[in-house]
């Protein structure tokens, strides 16, 4: 037997273009952000979460899709939603959160229609925090956006309306993203023609992973260790030391800073100064991006997405175990835009593999 020779190809898929897309560009090189050609700054500004969807899904999911309309057509979801815990709250509620979202999402009828399968993360979220704690779900408020419907659901009583806001600037930014792992997941069983409920549950198992959506958690665990250290730069040197790496700082696709970091940031600020660990947070990226530089020089690591996050929703009152639940919240809407554009445009993915293991003799001679 022998083993076939080949030349190893870039890990990852990285660099292989796999589908056209109007939906959002991704420029890491220059940190650059867009979604249907707007930038997150007007994204945030002028649309919301709902006006966002309704930019994401136009041409895909109907024609001349609006902020208002959106916002009365996911209000009505959460009610249906909300009508259908009886189907799966139960059994799910005895599970770890990120588990029982999988429930939630998997008992989604196949022919659910778009608005239905985002409406069931922040009802079914909300229901399930609202369980553990013993009580009662909270009815939606179909008048309300998705954030503070949200969040009131989750706590069984009206927010402050800067949480709110606050909320929705975060699922606003982080509604889309490029082709990352759990988008490209959504595409390729869309691409077989299967439904868009579970061309969703793919997309939310794929996002579940520490190197993806489950990141933000573990920055928060990061912080908490900082604090009980006591020695911001002896943590941070002694980490770098060991090559371990900083949750919250550095970026596979952008080489510069995070342009949804900036925007976050604002929407901390927007808080006013009490909102969470803040301070001690900025403090920690100063001496931290200083730290960087001096282990790993002419790399160019900033703080990404990840540390930002995880302030804003440890202040807008998250648990940590629903931070990546409620990522999934806001990316719902971006999967099943790329899910219904790959039905629309594309054909079924069936990459390739090169094959590097053993080869009969007999097949290795004519090869």
């Amino acid at each position: 037997m022998t083993t076939q020779a080949a030349t190893a190809p870039k890990s990852g898929l990285e660099g292989v273009i796999v589908a056209e897309t109007v939906l959002s560009h991704v420029d890491g090189e220059r940190g650059i952000l867009l979604v249907r050609g707007r930038t997150l700054e007007e994204l945030v500004a002028m649309h919301g979460y709902e006006g966002a969807v309704a930019l994401l899904w136009d041409g895909f999911a109907g024609e001349g899709l609006t902020r208002d309309g959106m916002r009365a057509a996911l209000g009505d979801a959460r009610r249906r939603a909300f009508a259908r815990l009886g189907e799966w709250l139960d059994a799910a509620a005895r599970r770890p959160l990120g588990e029982a979202v999988r429930v939630c999402l998997a008992a989604l009828p196949d022919d659910s229609a778009p608005a239905d399968i985002v409406a069931a993360f922040p009802v079914g979220i909300a229901a399930l925090l609202r369980a553990r704690d013993g009580a009662a779900p909270t009815a939606p408020d179909p008048a309300l956006g998705t954030a503070a419907d949200f969040l009131r659901m989750a706590r069984g009583a009206p927010v402050d309306t800067r949480f709110a806001t606050a909320l929705d600037g975060y699922i606003t930014t982080v509604i889309d993203n490029g082709l990352s792992a759990s988008t490209f997941t959504a595409r390729i069983i869309a691409s077989t023609r299967a439904s868009l409920a579970d061309a969703v549950l793919g997309a939310y198992c794929a996002f579940t992973g520490p190197l993806h959506g489950g990141a933000p958690g573990p920055t928060l665990d990061m912080l908490d260790a900082v604090a009980a250290a006591g020695d911001i730069d002896a943590w941070l040197d002694t980490k770098l030391k060991a090559g371990e790496r900083l949750m919250g700082f550095g970026h596979r696709v952008f080489k510069v800073r995070d342009p949804r970091a900036d925007v976050l940031r604002g929407a901390l600020q927007a808080l006013g100064p009490d909102a969470g660990r803040v301070a001690f947070a900025a403090e920690l990226e100063r001496r931290a991006l200083a730290a960087l530089e001096r282990f790993k020089p002419g790399r160019r690591l900033q703080s990404n997405v990840e540390l930002n996050a995880a302030l804003l929703l440890e202040a807008v009152g998250v648990p940590r175990d629903a931070f990546t639940p409620v990522f999934a919240l806001a990316r719902a809407g971006g999967w099943i835009a790329h899910a219904l554009e790959q039905q629309k445009t594309g054909r079924m993915i069936r990459p390739t593999a090169r094959y590097v293991g053993t080869l009969p003799d007999t097949a290795a001679a004519t090869s």
